[in-house]
């Protein structure tokens, strides 16, 4: 009987639980608008642009505890005075919110990604799994990206084709989470340029004020120009 009316008592608790467990409104809006405040979804290739807006978004929420895994959560019982335990509610509350959590950061990945970590059980190890995938192929790939951007040339290329390839690879290595300093990518314009660009490239290096991107392009635009006329003039003279 005694037994009975315990088991009876238990059970009245937890259900009690249940009902007084709540989903914030903060929670709510991150669950339902997470995909839209997030629109650049996680794929092999964006990760340094895809982790700062879950940043923002959960930190902005007070749910930034929850993408890191040394957050201890409550404990899932407690003991009564009498020597008894029942479930905690601090930690239902705690569980619900990060099964959410996760849920609302798996929709934000793309499906090529999510069997690396859909059997994961947290919002923290899926994070953690995600930052240890990614960070050390996007170091590897800005290695690549700067080299290639060290070397570039203009060649063949139109000044406009040369000037795009470069702000292309400079786009590229801002999206796997690094820059180049706006001097660096001056110097290798001006190293890709052939010979002929010889008396523009000392005009632009012996500069008193430094010159910028936007004041540039339309120098090199022009100096294409000019030279393609002296070749015309060069030929039928």
């Amino acid at each position: 009987m005694a037994r009975s009316a315990t088991s009876e008592n238990s059970q009245r608790s937890l259900t009690k639980n249940q009902e007084e467990i709540q989903i914030s409104s903060s929670l709510k809006f991150v669950e339902t608008n997470i995909k839209n405040i997030a629109p650049v979804h996680l794929d092999s290739d964006n990760y340094a642009i895809w982790k700062p807006q879950i940043l923002k978004i959960f930190s902005a929420h007070g749910f930034h505890r929850f993408l890191d895994s040394s957050t201890t959560p409550p404990s899932q019982s407690i003991t009564q005075n009498n020597g008894s335990s029942s479930s905690n509610l601090l930690y239902s509350q705690w569980h619900l919110t990060d099964q959410i959590l996760a849920a609302a950061l798996c929709s934000t990945i793309s499906a090529s990604i999510l069997p690396y970590i859909v059997n994961l059980q947290s919002t923290a190890a899926i994070w953690n799994a995600l930052e240890t995938r990614f960070q050390s192929s996007n170091r590897s790939k800005v290695i690549q990206l700067k080299n290639t951007l060290h070397n570039i040339s203009l060649k063949n290329l139109t000044m406009t084709q040369y000037l795009a390839e470069i702000k292309t690879l400079v786009d590229q290595i801002a999206a796997a989470g690094s820059s180049v300093d706006t001097e660096d990518i001056i110097l290798y314009i001006l190293n890709g340029l052939p010979i002929s660009y010889q008396s523009f490239k000392t005009a632009i290096r012996t500069m008193l004020t430094p010159i910028d991107l936007d004041q540039l392009y339309p120098l090199l635009l022009s100096e294409e120009i000019n030279l393609a006329s002296d070749a015309i003039r060069n030929t039928t003279s």
